[in-house]
């Protein structure tokens, strides 16, 4: 009897152990009664009513990345592409989750697969390549809004890959090494144009400065020379200021007047022409002797 009241007790004990739940953090647990939604437990501890009461459906609320596998679209212009997407999404409604849709991961997968299907087909290749914000905005907001209904929020979609075909790619490689060879011939003729107008500023500059000089140069010979000329007239007129300041006698200016004729006929000429004050040559010629012997003495 003990034996079996034991029993009963153990039994009674381990049924009540089981209907101790524990939810962890950032989880929810959808709980039905007797097969119908009775409620949806969060973070912490719960008592489930044995037999008729059971969890049903055990739901992570963190956010959740889904890597789809690639897909092919085709665009406007008829060039098929794969593409393949990342979903980062977050449920927000345990029990929608639960009872809103059969397998939520493939039902996002597909609808994101024909949602990049309807938006790659509205535009060109060119567009498809360019346009990677574009498109990931309006996958997000189309799914996000779908998704509603299945408890479940889409944060943001990614394109992952974009594979054009392989005669596609070969034709973007020739035009990107075109583009790259033609961006380097500019920077070049703009090198060799910069370095042509710097060595003719340069040259400009050097001429410039080459006149400048010769200016200068000029400037100061002239100087020197208008100085030059300038002493040489102070020394004449000095000269001609001492002598009247000596009063010289009539016999030293004609004797003079005789040295400077000696020296403009220099030996050269036959005819000299005597000026008409010199009247009285034999009289000059006398006192100029005058002069001389009493030098002598």
């Amino acid at each position: 009897m003990l034996i079996v009241i034991g029993i009963l007790l153990l039994v009674i004990l381990i049924i009540l152990v089981r209907c101790i739940v524990i939810v962890p953090q950032s989880n929810a647990y959808v709980t039905e009664w007797l097969g119908v939604y009775k409620d949806t437990w969060g973070a912490g501890l719960h008592l489930r009513t044995p037999f008729v009461e059971r969890v049903a459906r055990r739901v992570s609320l963190k956010e959740e990345v889904a890597d789809f596998p690639p897909q092919p679209v085709i665009t406007r212009d008829n060039v098929t592409m794969m593409i393949d997407t990342v979903v980062f999404f977050q449920v927000f409604d345990a029990k929608a989750y639960a009872y809103g849709v059969n397998r939520p991961i493939q039902a996002i997968e597909n609808l994101s697969a024909t949602t990049l299907r309807d938006i790659i087909g509205s535009m060109s290749l060119d567009e498809t390549l360019t346009s990677r914000d574009l498109i990931n905005t309006k996958i997000t907001a189309t799914l996000d809004e779908a998704t509603d209904r299945w408890g479940i929020k889409v944060n943001r979609i990614e394109l992952k890959n974009i594979e054009p075909p392989e005669e596609i790619r070969a034709a973007m490689e020739k035009q990107m090494k075109a583009d790259r060879e033609k961006r380097a011939n500019i920077l070049l003729a703009e090198g060799e144009k910069q370095a042509a107008i710097t060595r003719a500023e340069g040259e400009k500059e050097s001429a410039i400065l080459r006149a400048e000089a010769v200016k200068q140069q000029r400037i100061r010979e002239a100087e020197g020379e208008a100085q030059a000329l300038l002493m040489v007239q102070k020394a004449h007129a000095d000269a001609i200021r001492l002598i009247n300041e000596a009063a010289p006698s009539q016999a030293m200016l004609a004797l003079r007047s005789m040295e400077a004729m000696e020296k403009v006929a220099d030996g050269k000429a036959t005819k000299i022409i005597v000026p008409s004050e010199m009247q009285n040559l034999a009289s000059t010629v006398t006192a100029i002797q005058e002069i001389a012997g009493g030098a002598g003495k």
